[in-house]
């Protein structure tokens, strides 16, 4: 059934490279516990105890805002299709702006996105296996294009009033420093 692993192994970065969503968890110390659902083509391995993920602008910004507050954070994969697994990672991560190095170090890595409004890099320090026989099948069928087109006709001028308007606080009133320090 389940395993307990110190790091990402080919044949798991293999399954992770193939899915199309996955679930980001993190929370304060107070407040409310968030967990988003992350799609389209934003998620890399880089190595056996990390990995990054190109966060694109949203109605709420609570994962950068929790990650300054607690910097733990779990990533949850589930097989909708073929074999059943479910793969958490666990570990700490750090939030990279357009503003900073490692953010051009990584934004490469993705395909160009207009709405890209951080990059995630988290170091792995435990990798969860269980079963997933619990979990549906379900059929992929197409990659929703509503984010990107919306974050393409906005431009990155009205995508920065947008995160001044919507992205600066949590809901709990933390702040995201999208804008800066």
């Amino acid at each position: 059934m389940g395993k307990k692993l110190e790091c990402i192994t080919p044949d798991l970065q293999k399954f992770l490279e193939k899915q199309k969503i996955f679930f980001v968890g993190t929370a304060a110390a107070e407040g409310n516990v968030n967990v988003s659902p992350k799609g389209t083509d934003s998620f890399r391995v880089i190595d056996k105890n990390k990995i990054v993920w190109l966060n694109l602008t949203g109605s709420g910004n609570e994962t950068a805002a929790h990650l300054i507050k607690n910097n733990r954070m779990t990533i949850m994969f589930c097989a909708f299709e073929g074999k059943p697994i479910i793969l958490r990672l666990y570990g700490t991560a750090g939030i990279y702006h357009k503003r900073d190095q490692e953010f051009a170090k990584y934004v490469d890595l993705f395909p160009a996105n207009t709405g890209a409004r951080q990059i995630i890099e988290m170091q792995v320090d435990l990798v969860q296996t269980s079963c997933g026989f619990a979990v549906p099948f379900m059929d992929f069928k197409e990659e929703r294009t509503t984010l990107n087109d919306w974050s393409s006709k906005q431009g990155e001028e009205k995508i920065k009033a947008y995160w001044k308007n919507k992205n600066t606080k949590s809901i709990d009133g933390f702040e995201t420093n999208i804008l800066g320090n």
